[in-house]
């Protein structure tokens, strides 16, 4: 199989057409061999599949799929995880200003209440986890579920900082808008799972 540092050694422009197959291919195997092997320390190297390979090298292989394939609802779960990881004390702060306003995604996220930096981090895990060992419909509603509590408390956030900061508060609404619209792409992708669609 032509893994991305391959394919970035053919001259020219890599065939989109290659690309997308590359990227449904390392998508299926790794979600499959994830399911078959019921491997704890395998399902451990998965979830954290970005820290050993890098986001680039992820980017390289899923960034360009639509968001109604497999490679795109994974590479959406993987940004979201990385980007808590990043910055979970941020992460827990927007996410406890919108569960006040978004109870019920905050019941289907699963985060204990109130959560913290340690409890974002831990949900997000579980998360990409519930991909390889549970009903992956199940996980990409649980991450759309906690988008959308992130994106209310952003937005709340993005109305404190307005009287200070306009183009900061600009920002985060924009962010806020970004993750109403990745879950309204997980939400779709968990449709297309379990009708048998998702590729």
């Amino acid at each position: 199989m032509l893994d991305p540092r391959q394919a970035d050694e053919i001259p020219g422009d890599v065939d989109p057409a290659l690309r997308q197959e590359v990227a449904h291919t390392t998508a299926n195997v790794i979600v499959q061999q994830g399911r078959a092997a019921e491997d704890p320390d395998l399902v451990d190297r998965l979830v954290r599949l970005v820290e050993t390979e890098g986001l680039d090298t992820v980017a390289a292989m899923w960034s360009d799929s639509a968001p109604n394939t497999l490679p795109g609802a994974l590479w959406r779960l993987y940004v979201l995880r990385s980007w808590v990881l990043r910055d979970p004390r941020t992460v827990a702060e927007r996410y406890r200003m919108g569960v006040r306003h978004a109870e019920v995604h905050d019941v289907v996220a699963g985060v204990v209440s109130p959560p913290g930096p340690q409890d974002v981090s831990r949900l997000v895990d579980a998360v990409l986890s519930g991909v390889f060992v549970g009903d992956l419909a199940v996980a990409l509603e649980r991450a759309a579920a906690f988008c959308r509590v992130l994106a209310t408390g952003a937005a709340f956030d993005a109305d404190h900082v307005e009287e200070h900061d306009t183009e900061l508060a600009r920002t985060m609404t924009h962010g806020a808008s970004g993750l109403v619209r990745t879950a309204e792409e997980l939400e779709h992708a968990a449709s297309l799972w379990r009708s048998g669609h998702l590729d």
